[in-house]
């Protein structure tokens, strides 16, 4: 599994760039993405660095199967991570989980995207503000960002002390009027929390990771508080950086 998580919520859904970018994998004319979010991914080293990661994982296990999952920024470039695992690399078994992702393209791309990944989960939490952004335009089906489906939107519903949380699996258009579409969008909070885990971090210091207790053995602690998780936990983070 791997999971791409973004920092600073709010400085970036403060600085969104929303220019549409002509998508250039194969069969996919007149497809448009966001630009930053492909580029964040595609013209990066993260890129690079999933796709060793996978290699050594599989020459290691063999073929198993794979799981990208991110929350906000870290969920559209985890959506771009997993089209790109199975268009450009002809990986099987690869699935999708994000959670309070944006929009990332045009209607085109997502009807691209639910061929390749038609089991794909987006979870919306209440009035998240993200999954609003980009702005869908249902007047401007060629232009506008469009949601790729399939959307499970958490929510309450109830009166006073009958209160409950339901998951509503919405309908397989990725823009369901009847799920997150149908409230305003505007909460901040409501992006950061999601199924009762607080997915915000102030700094790189403070980001909670959900993990196996296991995982700790792998785990290397840097001098500014980020956590680094390595196959060789013994040796300094500059000796790992050697290494590469």
């Amino acid at each position: 599994m791997f999971l791409l998580h973004s920092l600073s919520i709010q400085n970036w859904i403060e600085d969104l760039f929303w220019k549409q970018l002509d998508f250039d994998y194969p069969g996919m004319t007149e497809a448009k993405v966001h630009s930053g979010f492909y580029s964040a991914y595609h013209n990066t080293t993260l890129r690079d660095g999933v796709i060793n990661g996978i290699q050594k994982t599989r020459e290691a296990y063999g073929n198993i199967p794979i799981m990208v999952t991110g929350h906000s920024m870290g969920g559209a470039m985890a959506s771009f991570c997993a089209l790109d695992l199975i268009v450009n690399y002809g990986l099987e078994d690869v699935t999708l989980l994000t959670f309070g992702q944006p929009r990332i393209g045009n209607a085109v791309f997502a009807s691209h995207f639910k061929k390749y990944l038609p089991n794909a989960i987006r979870v919306t939490n209440a009035h998240d503000i993200v999954p609003h952004l980009p702005p869908y335009y249902q007047y401007f089906p060629q232009k506008t960002y469009h949601h790729f489906p399939r959307e499970v939107w958490v929510h309450n519903i109830g009166l006073d002390s009958l209160v409950y949380p339901i998951e509503q699996i919405c309908d397989d258009s990725g823009e369901d009027p009847t799920c997150s579409r149908s409230v305003s969008g505007n909460s901040v909070q409501d992006h950061i929390h999601y199924l009762g885990i607080s997915m915000h971090s102030e700094s790189r210091g403070s980001c909670r990771i959900v993990t196996d207790d296991n995982m700790l053995r792998h785990k290397v602690d840097t001098v500014d508080g980020a956590i680094v998780f390595s196959k060789q936990p013994g040796l300094s983070v500059d000796q790992l950086l050697s290494t590469q």
